[in-house]
C-alpha cells in the first residue's frame, strides 16, 4: 500500500559482491516493516547510482514497495548526469556476459534483505537500465515477476541461443528515440515472442529518449522530457507492478 508524503522512508546503502568486485545499492523502503514487503529492483541510467536514480527509488518505495537500486559499476564509480558516460557503459555494453553476472548477484543481494518478500519481485530500469532489466529477463530467474524497461535501449546479448523467458516484460518505448529506432523494436519483439516471453509494449507517439527526465532538453541527441508520456508511462509502470507483485 503507499505510504502518507509526509512518512519517512528508511533509506541506506548496502554493500554486495560479485566475484573480487564490490557494489553499492541504495535500499529505500516504508519504516513500517515487519513483515517483508514485495520487492522492485532499479537499474540505473549509464550516469550509475546518483542523484536522480536514488530520488526514483525513494518515489517508487512511496508505492509500498522495498526498493533495491543495483550498482553495476562498483562501489564509488558514478558518472556525470549530464555528461558523457561512454567509459563506464561501454566495457558492459561490450561484455554481456559480465554484466549478466553483476545484474544476477544484486538480485540475490535483494533477496537476501530482511525487509524483502524473494517470492515477490520485479525489476525496472531507466535508458541504460532498461536494458539491464531485459537481460536479467533473459537469465530467466524463476522468482523475477516482471521486468519494465523504460526508454530503453534494445541492443540483444549475443550470448548463444535464449531459452524460454518467463517474465513479464513490459516495455515503455518513445517512438522517436534515436537509440532504439523501430527495427529495434521490432527485433526485440521478435526475440521476445521466439523465447514465449509475455511480452506488452506501450509506444508513445513523438516521445524521444529520456522522456521521463524533468529538464532534458537536448533535441539534438533526441533526448527531450514528454510531460504526456512521462505520466502516462508511470501509471503504467505502477498498474504493472501491482499487478505481477499482487
Amino acid at each position: 500500500m503507499p505510504i502518507e508524503p509526509s512518512a519517512k522512508l528508511h533509506t541506506g546503502f548496502l554493500d554486495y559482491s560479485e566475484g573480487d568486485s564490490v557494489f553499492e545499492a541504495y535500499v529505500a523502503h516504508p519504516p513500517d516493516v515487519g513483515t517483508p514487503r514485495p520487492c522492485v529492483l532499479l537499474a540505473h541510467e549509464w550516469s550509475g547510482l546518483n542523484g536522480s536514480m536514488r530520488a526514483m527509488a525513494e518515489k517508487v518505495a512511496r508505492l509500498g514497495y522495498v526498493v533495491f537500486a543495483l550498482d553495476v559499476y562498483g562501489k564509488g564509480i558514478r558518472g556525470s548526469e549530464t555528461g558523457d558516460n561512454s567509459h563506464l557503459m561501454g566495457p558492459l555494453m561490450g561484455n554481456r556476459a559480465l554484466l549478466r553476472r553483476r545484474l544476477l548477484a544484486g538480485l540475490a543481494a535483494a533477496r537476501r534483505h530482511p525487509a524483502v518478500d524473494a517470492d515477490r519481485i520485479a525489476a525496472i530500469g531507466y535508458c541504460f537500465g532498461g536494458l539491464c532489466v531485459l537481460d536479467l529477463a533473459r537469465a530467466a530467474p524463476p522468482d523475477l515477476r516482471g521486468v519494465v524497461s523504460i526508454h530503453g535501449v534494445f541492443q540483444p546479448p549475443n550470448l548463444g541461443a535464449q531459452g524460454p523467458i518467463t517474465t513479464r516484460v513490459l516495455l515503455l518505448h518513445g517512438w522517436s528515440d534515436p537509440l532504439a529506432p523501430p527495427a529495434d523494436v521490432v527485433a526485440l519483439a521478435r526475440e521476445l515472442t521466439e523465447a514465449k516471453a509475455p511480452w506488452e509494449l506501450h509506444a508513445y507517439g513523438h516521445a524521444q529518449h529520456a522522456f521521463t527526465f524533468v529538464g532534458a532538453n537536448m533535441p539534438e541527441r533526441g533526448i527531450v522530457h514528454h510531460p504526456e508520456a512521462d505520466r502516462r508511462s508511470w501509471a503504467a509502470m505502477r498498474t504493472f507492478l501491482e499487478e505481477v507483485l499482487a
